[in-house]
Parts: structure tokens; sequence; C-alpha cells
């Protein structure tokens, strides 16, 4: 598996702008994959960044990238608790809530739209999608119904970092390299 796909899906994340990040890639050769992932939790760990394979489903697996630090802090947000108790999560404790998340990928339900939490989305917006799907007042990385104004900045922030770790890593920068320290 190519770095290129965690910098092209990954680079907020790996630059420490946003708590995680999610892709999706071929699972055709399961070990490969597992290796390269394995790899990469090695060479980011250090560095504060997870990596995991929340799913597998139709030849592709859906792998999320992520800051346990900063995860920690956001699943803690009193909007975010709110949220995540009344989908039945394991609140208190980010690991149990993660493992909660991953159960739900994988039983084959619904899509858990809170998901949004455990990519560093403001609460507001994720409730708002969960219950107000047609009232967004701005659409980007993802559905706004809170600040539009603060979330145009961050879909800034977010597309001019992709745009300079593409850049840099297309010049020999490697994975490592580019992660940011937390």
């Amino acid at each position: 598996m190519p770095d290129e796909l965690l910098v092209r899906f990954c680079a907020p994340t790996l630059a420490s702008l946003k708590t995680g990040s999610l892709f999706s890639c071929e699972d055709h050769a399961r070990d490969a994959l597992h290796d390269w992932l394995r790899s990469l939790n090695r060479r980011l760990g250090g560095k504060g960044l997870r990596v995991l394979p929340l799913r597998y489903r139709q030849g592709r697996c859906l792998v999320y990238v992520y800051r346990p630090s900063l995860l920690r802090r956001d699943l803690a947000e009193e909007g975010a608790v709110r949220i995540l108790r009344a989908c039945g999560y394991p609140c208190g404790a980010d690991a149990r809530c993660l493992l909660h998340l991953m159960a739900l990928l994988r039983g084959g339900g619904p899509f858990p739209h809170e998901i949004g939490l455990f990519l560093g989305y403001p609460p507001e917006d994720v409730d708002g999608f969960m219950h107000r799907r047609g009232e967004a007042t701005l659409t980007g990385c993802w559905r706004v119904y809170g600040d539009p104004e603060r979330a145009r900045q961050r879909f800034d922030r977010y597309q001019r970092c992709t745009r300079l770790y593409l850049e840099q890593f297309s010049r020999g920068r490697d994975i490592v390299q580019l992660t940011v320290p937390r």
C-alpha cells in the first residue's frame, strides 16, 4: 500500500490539525494490507498517531487514522457525550467508544453518522446531520449546521495542508517526516 494514500486523505490529521481521517482501500491482499497498517503504526506511533482497520466489506477496507490525545479531548466534550450516550456508546472511555463504533460498522446495520465525532467534526454539526439533514448552512469536508464561517476557515486550512503535504511528498519527504509529533 502506498503511503501516498495517507498523505492524500489524511494530511490534516498527520499535521495535527484534525483528530482523525478515514479512507478506503482495496483489501484483496489482506495480509499485505495488515503488514502496511502495522508498519504505519510502528513508524507513526511515536508521533502520537494510530491507524486502525475499522471495517472490511466488498473487497475494501475502511481505515481510520487518528490522534488518541485529540480523540480523548473531543469525545469528552459535553455535546459529544450527549450524542454518544443517545446512540448507546459507553461514554467516559475513548477506547471503549472506538470499539463500539467498530462493532457498529462491522455489524452491517445502518451507517453510524456519529462517526463525525471521531473525525473531529463539531458536535453541533454531527447532531444537525443526524436530525436536521436538509438545513445545512454550508457543505465542505462535512455538512455544517453550526458556524459556517468557522467551518469555512477549517475547510480552507485542511485543503491548504493537503496541497502542501502532497507537494512535499512528491518531492521526496516521507510519511514520518511529514507527521507532526503530538
